[in-house]
């Protein structure tokens, strides 16, 4: 592996960058990882398909448990094209067979359902790692690093069945209308499951291309993940800078020793002379690290480090705080605690560490669908108990204009209306009963506050009414009813009960503004 040959820049990425720099790779060698890819797995497809073609389902576990293998060849590609070596698709294919034969076995047993496949890949097909040497390699690799290749294992899945029924809605969109018109649920329900054979491979077929599509991506993005972690590693970008010194000091080494030959004086050699030892006696004046100094001063140094002593231990030097408060039980430090004389296997561990994220992932998938159907089970509910918990709020709402076709504005009343209906009543009784019944509702808007609207019918007014005093109430359950048979009978009250409706309003005026 040339570090200089590289087609891409080494140097450490965060890992959506690294990924997004596999993506970019993939894009570049497209047409020969997606041929490759496609010469594999669809002749062995369609020969499953001959084969098993009474059991369609079984076709594609096959193909989808068979992808660890597959991905051997893009990885192979995608490690020499990033070398300038890329190789091409006929020696891609002979290069296969080969690529298969170190460790398929735990590639598509144990080692299947790792959600760091992609990561884990490179370490087994690239460096030639197995056994302890492999795992120490992915201890070493993997460490604070699983988090983004088991997302990209996790986000591929959904990539890659938002393909596969992207393709299934487009052929289903292609399908001419006059097919559809004969299609009906009894008709499918009544055919049988050898009929829908060629649906369901069809559908595998679909599935197959999606591979296609994004398998090549999804190596990509791991392989670069993987030499995204070995640049921060091994410092590859700091080897790089040193290979390209070194190359330009190549370079200019002779032109240096040139000009230095040519520079060079012609003169006798002269040498340094030795330097003489220092006598014994001078030796043992030296003082030790620990002797006093400065003795004819005014403060010696025996003095002064006594004195810094002193101004050390005095604040705010020194400076002792005693602090007391409730802790939970905890080890106490001078106890170290004693490790485990059982320790399980690096390989349990890392199978436990993937099936607890597993399981958090279902966890809280189970309770964020659970709240939702909740709250959308409830929502009826949630919206009335949110608006009790609401303060009150007084509405500002235009005045009402018209109610059930009646103008019970007070712009539309005169201040004495009771007289006008009753000058009414002989010439035009309807007219007469229709005002009178016009004032009552006017008297509800204005002066009790009635939440009315026009979609409010008579028999709804008189049961927001119940709340009013009873006299009220009575007065207009009597002049509804009159007023009902009126417009839908056609009948008209006597004369005597019309000046009782009006004698009754003129007492009931009289006793609302005594209470007033």
């Amino acid at each position: 592996m040339h570090l200089s040959k590289a087609q891409a820049v080494l140097r450490p990425r965060n890992t959506w960058e690294a990924m997004d720099l596999g993506i970019l790779l993939a894009r570049r060698h497209a047409g020969l990882l997606m041929g490759t890819w496609a010469l594999v797995t669809l002749p062995l497809f369609a020969l499953l398909s001959l084969l098993l073609w009474q059991h369609p389902t079984a076709v594609a576990l096959i193909i989808w448990w068979l992808k660890p293998a597959f991905e051997r060849l893009p990885l192979h590609i995608l490690s020499r094209a990033l070398f300038a070596d890329t190789p091409g698709v006929v020696e891609s294919l002979k290069a296969f067979p080969k690529l298969l034969k170190p460790q398929l076995l735990a590639s598509l047993t144990w080692r299947r359902l790792s959600l760091t496949r992609s990561f884990n890949m490179p370490v087994q097909q690239l460096e030639g790692l197995a056994g302890s040497a492999r795992q120490q390699r992915m201890l070493t690799l993997g460490k604070q690093y699983t988090s983004a290749p088991t997302w990209l294992t996790v986000i591929g899945l959904h990539i890659e069945m938002a393909l596969w029924i992207g393709m299934l809605a487009l052929l289903y969109l292609l399908i001419p209308a006059q097919l559809q018109t004969d299609w009906s649920w009894q008709k499918l329900l009544e055919s049988t499951q050898h009929d829908w054979l060629w649906a369901e491979h069809l559908s595998n077929t679909l599935y197959v291309l999606a591979l296609v599509i994004w398998e090549p991506i999804y190596v990509a993005c791991g392989f670069t993940l993987y030499l995204n972690r070995r640049t921060e590693l091994e410092a590859w970008d700091v080897e790089l800078v040193f290979r390209n010194l070194a190359r330009r000091l190549q370079r200019g080494a002779v032109v240096l020793l040139v000009l230095g030959c040519v520079l060079l004086p012609i003169a006798e050699p002269v040498w340094a002379q030795p330097i003489a030892a220092y006598p014994s006696e001078h030796n043992a004046d030296e003082l030790g690290p620990t002797d006093p100094r400065l003795l004819k001063q005014m403060l010696n140094s025996e003095q002064a480090q006594q004195s810094i002593s002193q101004l050390l231990e005095q604040p705010p030097f020194n400076n002792h705080k005693v602090i007391q408060n409730w802790r939970f039980g905890e080890p106490s430090e001078a106890q170290p605690q004693k490790e485990p004389s059982f320790k399980l296997p690096t390989w349990l561990k890392r199978l436990l560490e993937g099936a607890s994220f597993i399981v958090q992932i279902l966890l809280w998938s189970g309770f964020i669908l659970i709240s939702a159907y909740l709250l959308w089970r409830y929502r009826e509910w949630l919206r009335t108990f949110s608006q009790k918990l609401l303060p009150n709020r007084q509405r500002q709402r235009a005045p009402l204009q018209t109610l059930f076709g009646l103008e019970v504005s007070s712009d539309s009343l005169a201040k004495d209306w009771l007289a006008q209906a009753e000058k009414l009543w002989t010439s035009d009784p309807r007219g007469a009963l229709s005002l009178l019944y016009r004032g009552l509702l006017n008297h509800l808007l204005d002066k009790h506050g009635l939440p009315l609207t026009d979609a409010h019918t008579e028999g709804e007014v008189l049961v927001m009414a119940r709340h009013l005093a009873q006299p009220l109430q009575l007065y207009s359950t009597q002049l509804t009813v009159h007023w009902q048979n009126l417009a839908w009978g056609h009948r008209l009250p006597a004369h005597a009960q019309f000046i009782a409706l009006c004698e009754q309003w003129q007492q009931l005026q009289s006793q609302e503004n005594a209470d007033d």
